[in-house]
């Protein structure tokens, strides 16, 4: 509230019914509802040496995380200020060098791609694969996966750095949704092959037809999930019925996934592909 008595709000709007206190010293217009909105309340009260980290900076960048990794605000001390303390505020510490920081929508957060390795101390292989996938997404990436990589080399001996030394092989970028990361990584624990992620398919003439998400080109076999917004826009569901009719004609055999598929349909779709797969010519490796 200090900035804003120096900047000529007085004491008596600061004491406001419509102002909320989600933060010691903090005032905000409306509740602060929801991990980003406190998040973005609580930066006024960063200090000289703060910044916004791990779970919290990978949400302010745009990635959609775990809810337990936004639980809290994440605070990283960069240097002698003293870690951050306080209801729903976790704080960390680490040494200037070891990480960057940028402004997003003029906040101060931990670098994303350095957000995402300190998550490596507390997050399982697959929930790091899943965020790895969203910073290397097909629209609008944050970062490369080569990137990730060598964040992960400069890692070499802190909390983590196994798990992200695994995740990091098993990330593959231009992928599109979490579901679609978590599709890949079922199919990969059920034995079927490495797949083209968001494949381009041409016709016969070179022509653009379709993006497939798990594409097995050479036995022209594709693995779809399907959100919500397939079945509830009736122009999104026209245009998938014309690309799959168009896929079919050029040979395409495709197996469809949604969210309401549980572990044992899931499995009969990877079933159904692998006998796709294997009746044009691959060869399941022995167990």
């Amino acid at each position: 509230m200090r900035d804003a008595l120096a900047g000529g709000v007085s004491r008596r709007r600061l004491r406001a019914r419509d102002l909320d206190t989600p933060f010691h010293g903090v005032r905000s217009r409306g509740e602060a509802v929801g991990p980003a909105r406190r998040a973005t309340a609580y930066s006024a009260k960063l200090r000289r040496g703060e910044a916004l980290s791990h779970g919290t900076a990978l949400l302010l960048c745009g990635v959609s995380v775990p809810a337990a990794c936004v639980a809290e605000i994440h605070v990283t001390s960069l240097g002698e200020v003293e870690r951050a303390r306080g209801a729903g505020v976790r704080g960390h510490e680490a040494e200037p060098a070891s990480l960057r920081t940028v402004m997003v929508d003029g906040v101060v957060v931990v670098h994303p791609v350095d957000a995402w390795c300190q998550l490596g101390a507390s997050l399982s292989v697959r929930q790091l694969v899943v965020l790895g996938d969203a910073l290397t997404r097909r629209h609008q990436p944050i970062t490369t996966l080569d990137e990730l990589r060598r964040a992960v080399r400069r890692r070499a001996g802190r909390r983590g750095v196994q798990r992200l030394r695994v995740a990091v092989e098993l990330i593959r970028e231009r992928t599109d949704s979490n579901a679609e990361t978590g599709l890949r990584l079922d199919a990969a624990d059920f034995g079927l092959p490495e797949p083209e992620v968001n494949g381009r398919i041409v016709d016969e003439h070179g022509t653009f037809v379709a993006f497939g998400d798990l594409v097995y080109r050479d036995q022209k076999t594709m693995l779809e999930f399907d959100g919500e917004q397939h079945r509830t826009d009736d122009r999104q569901f026209a245009r998938d019925l014309d690309r799959m009719d168009a896929l079919a004609r050029l040979g395409w055999r495709i197996v469809r996934v949604t969210r309401k598929h549980d572990a044992a349909g899931r499995r009969e779709k990877f079933a159904l592909i692998g006998r796709h797969l294997t009746d044009r010519g691959w060869h399941a490796a022995p167990r």
